[in-house]
């Protein structure tokens, strides 16, 4: 049984991550260093306000025994709250947007967090919105504390007090530049408050995604529109109460292709295995180093480990499916398919294999139906229902060849038909084989008609 009374050992390993050069990137004339904030125990740099936050309430009382912790977050800041919470003893339930990974709520629940799913469509002021619901929250449950990550002022302590004096002393107090992002702002403002101490001429290199705001109010003062990004844990639609934007030197606007691509590019060239955040930061920095004309030492950071996204980041198919991985164009109704057969992306069967294999493969893939391939050509199709039918009796039939419950000879539909006749075979309840005299092509669900359409809103 978990109790409070003593210190957890875990909690002594947050903090003092590695830091690591860049070799195999073109830094231009910088040196470009990478904190490895991913290897703090709960696999983010969010461990150390986590730990920061509850001490703190624990000191000033505002966290009892029994009590429990509530917080706003994309992810990280959850995971480092519950890792010191739950380790503790106390009770944490988050509330979380929902283009969150599976992999951060999995974890959260793993922890024994209690999580809340809401819109990440809405903003301030909505009832819907992740921070005003767990406000709401805090106000209805009884021993709560609000860490409140946004407002709360030992979020940048922590930075100051120890990522600050990591990155001085790791970097032998020789450091020109920093690359960070903005979500609550609390390392931005802790690393300002030290640096401004040690080294006031250090710069800070802003790392934002397209559609946030805070770039643009590093360059002109104005609060712009928010837009939508992708990439997790930072951007804001609003500045932050504890924002200290005053040594920012350069911002730069980070498209989500360009993030999910150079977190992707980090591990191919380093080995080095980041978040979709990391990506932005780095995409940033590369940026900065080179643009420069001489020599300067840079520091950016692994903020998260990438395997809370290799649903997301790492995933091929995901990244086609949010049009974030270049892709030839048809111009037919090739360009709606999610899984094309000539890039590989089908899953299949044949019509030898057993029903069990089928079952298998449609559940590891997620989809209702498989295509029956001899080779290229498609000689029937298989689905959940057809499945059903041939096993609810006798589960033994599992055992039995796909060739027996298979639709032979399906309905097709060329590539070159239009989205009119595509509506009208999937209006019937049909999925669409898209096949001709070249062969199959790939099937088209109602979800990839919808997240076609999606992809093409201008």
């Amino acid at each position: 049984m978990t109790t409070s009374s003593s210190r957890p050992a875990v909690l002594d390993l947050i903090g003092n991550t590695p830091m690591v050069q860049v070799t195999r990137l073109d830094t231009g004339p910088c040196t470009l260093f990478l904190k490895l904030e991913s290897q703090n125990p709960g696999g983010s740099i969010k461990d150390r306000i986590g730990l920061a936050m509850v001490d703190a309430a624990e000191r000033d009382g505002r966290l009892k025994p029994g009590g429990t912790v509530i917080e706003a977050t994309a992810g990280n800041t959850g995971l480092g709250l519950a890792l010191v919470a739950r380790a503790k003893g106390y009770n944490v339930a988050l509330v979380v947007p929902d283009k969150m990974s599976t992999e951060k709520v999995l974890h959260l629940k793993a922890l024994g967090a209690e999580v809340h799913i809401t819109r990440s469509d809405v903003g301030k002021g909505h009832p819907e919105y992740y921070q005003d619901y767990a406000a709401r929250l805090a106000k209805e449950t009884p021993g709560a504390f609000f860490a409140d990550q946004f407002n709360n002022p030992a979020n940048p302590l922590a930075h100051e007090t120890s990522t600050g004096p990591e990155i001085w002393q790791q970097m032998g107090h020789d450091v020109d530049a920093i690359a960070v992002g903005v979500g609550s702002a609390g390392t931005i403002t802790g690393l300002t408050r030290y640096f401004k101490k040690v080294q006031p001429e250090l710069g800070f290199i802003l790392a934002d995604p397209t559609g946030s705001i805070v770039a643009e109010y590093t360059r002109s003062g104005k609060v712009g529109v928010a837009g939508s990004w992708a990439v997790e844990g930072i951007g804001e639609d609003f500045i932050p109460a504890i924002a200290d934007l005053s040594s920012v030197r350069a911002a730069y606007s980070i498209s989500d292709e360009d993030s999910f691509g150079s977190a992707r590019e980090l591990l191919r060239a380093e080995g080095i295995l980041g978040g979709s955040s990391t990506g932005t930061l780095l995409a940033a920095a590369l940026r900065f180093c080179r643009e420069q004309t001489t020599p300067k030492r840079v520091v950016s950071f692994v903020v998260d480990t990438g395997t809370r996204y290799l649903s997301k980041v790492y995933n091929d198919q995901w990244m086609l499916d949010q049009g974030l991985l270049p892709r030839k164009r048809y111009g037919d109704l090739r360009d709606v398919i999610s899984r094309r057969y000539e890039e590989g992306g089908v899953v299949s069967v044949g019509a030898d294999d057993t029903l069990l294999t089928a079952f298998a493969r449609m559940r590891a893939a997620d989809v209702s139906q498989l295509p029956v391939l001899d080779g290229k050509k498609l000689i029937g199709v298989i689905d959940e229902s057809d499945l059903l039918l041939s096993v609810h009796a006798d589960a033994a039939r599992f055992r039995s060849p796909v060739s027996s419950a298979m639709t032979t000879a399906p309905e097709t539909i060329s590539p070159k038909a239009s989205l009119a006749e595509l509506e009208a075979l999937l209006d019937r309840g049909l999925v669409a084989i898209v096949a001709d005299a070249a062969g199959f092509h790939g099937l088209i669900t109602r979800f990839d008609l919808l997240n076609h359409l999606r992809r093409n809103l201008t």
